[in-house]
């Protein structure tokens, strides 16, 4: 049983890490409310998508989906489509929360680009429980993005708010880790196949149509060369 102290060191070791996402977070979920308020909707459902769906790109095509005709099938296929890459957070994360105990659904759950990109690369200090530091480190973003949600869609009416460019801020964050990431590596057979692949798929299919295309092929590569990758210590 985790002591009060314990989770405590644990919220306290993983706030500093959710700052830059913090700030991201609050900017792009105001955003989100305001295209709520925009479109019509009453707050409640602005932040209740926030809460029960906790994903930016779902929501933003959620708020066009159920403006539009009814179409579920199409609906579907676009999510899968848009949130296949979570295919490989799962399987990176594995064994990390495999001895998370009753925490391990909502680590699944909240799992988004950028919690994953901190509970996959920063190791808390040895004194502080990693099941603790990375559930704090969940709750504290999808926390950003709910209060962003609720300004947005309570006050959104009356800010002058220019989203022009700011969706480049998490990419720019994604990449940061991704580098940091790559320094800790032994074996760079797995962020390989993810560029090569990426890259070739991008020229074959074009900007629009790569991103499915490359997610299966690397699916299956890093499958197939999985004992190289654990032998070199790329899977952890």
């Amino acid at each position: 049983m985790q002591t009060r102290s314990g989770v405590r060191a644990a919220l306290a070791a993983a706030f500093p890490h959710t700052i830059p996402i913090m700030a991201g977070f609050l900017f792009m979920g105001t955003a989100f409310g305001v295209y709520m308020n925009l479109s019509g909707f009453s707050p409640v459902y602005g932040i209740l998508m926030s809460v029960f769906v906790f994903s930016g790109t779902a929501q933003f095509i959620g708020v066009s989906l159920l403006i539009g005709a009814f179409d579920p099938v199409g609906a579907l296929v676009l999510m899968l489509m848009t949130g296949a890459r979570h295919l490989f957070y799962g399987l990176a994360m594995l064994d990390r929360y495999s001895e998370s105990g009753w925490k391990k659904p909502y680590l699944i759950f909240a799992m988004c680009d950028e919690t994953f990109s901190i509970n996959c690369t920063v190791d808390p200090p040895q004194t502080v429980d990693r099941s603790w530091f990375m559930f704090f480190v969940s709750l504290l973003d999808q926390l950003y993005w709910i209060a962003g949600t609720i300004i947005g869609s309570l006050f959104g009416s009356l800010l002058p708010f220019d989203a022009e460019g700011l969706d480049f801020v998490m990419t720019a964050l994604i990449l940061v880790l991704f580098l940091e990431q790559l320094k800790k590596e032994k074996n760079y057979l797995s962020a390989g196949i993810g560029v090569a692949v990426s890259v070739l798929c991008l020229v074959l299919f074009g900007a629009d149509r790569f991103l499915l295309p490359a997610m299966v092929a690397i699916l299956l590569l890093l499958f197939l060369f999985r004992p190289q990758l654990e032998k070199g210590g790329a899977v952890q």
